[in-house]
C-alpha cells in the first residue's frame, strides 16, 4: 500500500516508516494523522515486524503540525464579527474530538506492543516533539534540534508534549522550552536524557540505529512486549503497583521454553528461534 506521507520497508523483522515530505519540512498535514496510525496497526495487528523504526528525509525531521491545512490563514470573511465568534465557540466540541483523534496517532506508537525507534535530524518542531516522545528511544544528528514551538504563535502543545515530556526530563527544562519557545540542540538534549545519543550525521546515524534495532528484533518477542508494557506501567504508577503488576504479568505470560531457548541460542552463539507474537484480531474503532 502506497501513503502520501511515509514510506514503509520492512525486512529483517525491522520496520523503517520513513516521512517523505521533505519539500514541506515534513509537516503533518490531514493525511499524516490518518496514515501512521494506520501503518503502525498494521504492522503491530499482523506481526510484521519485531521493532519499529521512525526516520525522515531532508533536512528537517518535522516541522510540526501544517496550520494551514487545518485554519483560514486570514480568518477574515465576509460575515460579521459577532457570527465568526459564535461560530467559533460552537466549534469548540469538534475541535475537542479533532485533538483527541491526533492525541490518538501518536499513543499508537506508545501502545503498540513493538519497541519504536525515532532517527531525528534537523529540526523537530512542534507537533515534531510530540511524535518524538511518544517513541521508546531517540537518537538524534548533531545539528538536530528540539522546540516546544507552539507558544511562538500563542498555543499551549496538546498533542502530548507535556504529559510525556515532564516525565522524561527534569521540569525545569520543560517549562523553560514551553514558555520560551527556544531551541534545545542535540547535544543538550542528550545531557538532559531526552535522546540516547547524538551522531555526526544522518548517514552514520540511521546505519547505528539499524544495528540497535537488529539487535532489538533478535530478542524474544513476548519477553519485549512485557518490557514495553512494564515500562510503561511503571512509569506512570508507584513502585508498589509496578512489582504487583510484573509479578500478574509473568505469571500469566512467562514462557520457560522461550528462556531455555534464548539461553541455548546465547551459549551456541546463533539466533533465537523465538515464537512471534499472536495477530491482533481487528475491533471496531
Amino acid at each position: 500500500m502506497s501513503y502520501t506521507c511515509f514510506d514503509v520497508d520492512i525486512k529483517d523483522r525491522i520496520a523503517h516508516i520513513k516521512l517523505i515530505r521533505p519539500e514541506k519540512r515534513n509537516s503533518m498535514n490531514p493525511a499524516f494523522w490518518d496514515e501512521l496510525p494506520a501503518i503502525v496497526k498494521d504492522i503491530d495487528r499482523n506481526v510484521k515486524a519485531r521493532v519499529i523504526v521512525i526516520s525522515s528525509t531532508g533536512p528537517h525531521f518535522s516541522a510540526g503540525l501544517d496550520v494551514s491545512a487545518f485554519f483560514n490563514a486570514d480568518g477574515r470573511d465576509e460575515k460579521d464579527q459577532d457570527t465568526q465568534q459564535v461560530e467559533r465557540i460552537g466549534k469548540g466540541a469538534a475541535f475537542y474530538e479533532n485533538v483527541q483523534r491526533m492525541q490518538d496517532t501518536f499513543s499508537c506508537l506508545e501502545n503498540c506492543r513493538l519497541p519504536v525507534i525515532v532517527a531525528i535530524q534537523g529540526g523537530c518542531i512542534g507537533g515534531g516533539v510530540d511524535f518524538a516522545t511518544a517513541c521508546d528511544i531517540r537518537y538524534a544528528t548533531a545539528d538536530a534540534f528540539f522546540t516546544v514551538f507552539e507558544i511562538n504563535i500563542g498555543m499551549t502543545a496538546d498533542v502530548g508534549t507535556f504529559p510525556r515530556l515532564v516525565k522524561l526530563i527534569p521540569e525545569g527544562f520543560v517549562r523553560e522550552l514551553a514558555y520560551t519557545g527556544r531551541r534545545m540542540p542535540a547535544h543538550e538534549a542528550q545531557s538532559v536524557g531526552l535522546v540516547n545519543r547524538v551522531f555526526d550525521d544522518q548517514e552514520i546515524m540511521l546505519e547505528e540505529v539499524m544495528k540497535i534495532a537488529s539487535e532489538i528484533a533478535s530478542k524474544a518477542p513476548l519477553a519485549l512486549y512485557g518490557c514495553k508494557r512494564m515500562i510503561n506501567y511503571a512509569r506512570d504508577h508507584n513502585t508498589a503497583d509496578g512489582l504487583d503488576y510484573i509479578s500478574i504479568w509473568n505469571a500469566s505470560f512467562l514462557q520457560p521454553e522461550e528462556i531455555m531457548e534464548a539461553m541455548a541460542a546465547n551459549a551456541e552463539r546463533r539466533a533465537g528461534n523465538f515464537v512471534e507474537l499472536p495477530k491482533i484480531k481487528k475491533t471496531t474503532e
